[in-house]
C-alpha cells in the first residue's frame, strides 16, 4: 500500500515524519522555500519554491499527482487545499483543518464561540488605533499575536500602554503570509502549562498521549518534559476539550493541543496544530510505545493503532545557535559530551544555514517513570548547554 505523499515544509518536524514514512514503504515528496531543508535529507524527491504562491502550489501538485498532501508549516496558501481535496487527494488532517489552524482569528471563534471550550478574553485589531483600543478593553498585562505566525514568532507580551507599539511593529514583522491583523489576548496567571497530544484515526478512536509540560521564551518552544503533572479531573477536561476540537475540524491525523493549567481558573485551551508538535520531540527519548512522528504516520495512512502506552519519563532541551553562518554550513562542536550522556539522544537536524536564535537540534533525555524530574530536566538542559554552533 505504497502512497505518494507530498510534504509541505520539510523543518526537523517534516524530517522526523519522512522517516517514519520510509519506514513504512511510502514515497515522499519534501517541499520547502529553501534547498537542502531537514526532511529533504531522507525525502525520495524535492520542490524549491514559494508554498504562499497558490499557482505554484498547483503546479507542484498538478506535477507529482500525490494520494496524500501532508501541511507541515503554516506558510501555505491554505485554500488551495480545498481544491486538492475536491481533486481526490487526502490532504491532513483536512483541508478544513488547516485552514481553521492556520489562523488564530478562525481557530478562536471556532473553539470559544461555536464550542464554546474555556479560552482566555480576547479582542482583534487590524491598525495600530484599533491595536491600543483592545489592550485597553482587555487590560493589562495582555498577549499581543500576530493572526498568522508559527514559533512565537510575533508574539509578545505587554505590561502597559508604553509598549503597545513595539508590540505592534513585532507581531506585524513575524506574520506569516498576507494576514497582518492582530489578536490582543488576556493573560492567564497560569501554573503551568501542557500539550496534549491526540491521535484522530479514520477507523478508530480518539486516543491521547500523556500530557507534555513545557517551557517557551518568546513563544517558543524551549524545553518539554513527559509525563507532565496534572489532575485526574484536569486531565479528563483538556481531553473533552480536545476530542471536541479535533472533531469539529475533521481529519485523520495528530494534533498538538495547547492548554493552561491554573489552580483557580481550571483547563483553559489556548492552540492547536493539526500536525507533530515541536514539544512532541520529548518522545524521541522513547516515552512511548510509538513516536508522535510514527502516530501521524500510521493515523495518516490509515492504519491501526492498537494503543498509546507510557514507557518512560523524558525530558527535552533544544540546542540554539548563536551565530550566523549565512557565508558556510554550520559545525557544532560539544557532541562527544552528550554522547557520553547515559540515557540520552542527540538529534542535529541538518539544517543548511545558522541564524541567531534558531534551533538547531535537540537533546533528550530518559530515565525510569519513578525517577526524579527536574533532576533529569536539569541533565538534559546542561547536555544541550554543551552542543555550540560554529561556523564550519
Amino acid at each position: 500500500m505504497m502512497k505518494k505523499i507530498l510534504l509541505l515544509g520539510s523543518g526537523e518536524l517534516g524530517k522526523e515524519f519522512v522517516i517514519a514514512c520510509q519506514r513504512k514503504g511510502q514515497y515522499v515528496v519534501a517541499c520547502d522555500s529553501y534547498a537542502g531543508a531537514p526532511a529533504m535529507q531522507v525525502a525520495d524527491e524535492c520542490e524549491v519554491f514559494n508554498m504562499l504562491d497558490g499557482e505554484a502550489l498547483m503546479q507542484v501538485v498538478e506535477k507529482h499527482n500525490p494520494d496524500i498532501i501532508v501541511p507541515e508549516i503554516e506558510a501555505i496558501r491554505t485554500e488551495k487545499l480545498y481544491e486538492c481535496e475536491e481533486k481526490g487527494i487526502q490532504v491532513v488532517p483536512s483541508a478544513r483543518a488547516v485552514n481553521f489552524t492556520m489562523n488564530r482569528k478562525a481557530i478562536r471563534e471556532l473553539a470559544h464561540t461555536e464550542l464554546g471550550l474555556k479560552t482566555a478574553n480576547y479582542k482583534y485589531a487590524n491598525t495600530y488605533e484599533e491595536l491600543k483600543e483592545a489592550a485597553a478593553e482587555i487590560g493589562f498585562p495582555c498577549i499581543i499575536k500576530p493572526l498568522m505566525s508559527s514559533s512565537g514568532h510575533g508574539q509578545s507580551k505587554v505590561d502597559g500602554p508604553e509598549e503597545l507599539e513595539k508590540a505592534w511593529k513585532y507581531a506585524c514583522g513575524g506574520a506569516r503570509g498576507d494576514v497582518k491583523e492582530v489578536i490582543v489576548e488576556q493573560f492567564i496567571p497560569f501554573d503551568s502549562e501542557i500539550t496534549l497530544l491526540t491521535v484522530t484515526q479514520k477507523n478508530g478512536p480518539t486516543l491521547f498521549c500523556q500530557p507534555i509540560g513545557h517551557v517557551q521564551k518568546g513563544g517558543d518552544y524551549r524545553e518539554s518534559f513527559q509525563p507532565a503533572a496534572i489532575s485526574p479531573e484536569q486531565l479528563k477536561d483538556a481531553q473533552d476539550m480536545a476530542e471536541k476540537i479535533t472533531r469539529a475540524l475533521t481529519g485523520a491525523g495528530i494534533w498538538g493541543v495547547e492548554f493552561f493549567l491554573s489552580n483557580t481558573e481550571g483547563v483553559i485551551f489556548s492552540e492547536l496544530s493539526p500536525r507533530p508538535h515541536d514539544t512532541g520531540m520529548v518522545t524521541l527519548a522513547g516515552t512511548q510505545n510509538l513516536s508522535e512522528f510514527e502516530l501521524h504516520c500510521r493515523a495518516v495512512l490509515g492504519l491501526p493503532i492498537p494503543e498509546i502506552t507510557q514507557e518512560r519519563m523524558g525530558t527535552s532541551a533544544v540546542i540554539l545557535s548563536e551565530i550566523d553562518s549565512e557565508d558556510g554550513r554550520p559545525a557544532y562542536t560539544g557532541i562527544e559530551d552528550v554522547c557520553a550522556a547515559t540515557n540520552t539522544y542527540l538529534r542535529i537536524f541538518g539544517k543548511p544555514v545558522a541564524h541567531v536564535g534558531r534551533r538547531m537540534g535537540v537533546v533528550v533525555c530518559w530515565d525510569k517513570n519513578d525517577a526524579d524530574q527536574i533532576e533529569l530536566r536539569n541533565k538534559c538542559k546542561s547536555l544541550a548547554a554543551k552542543v555550540q554552533v560554529i561556523k564550519e
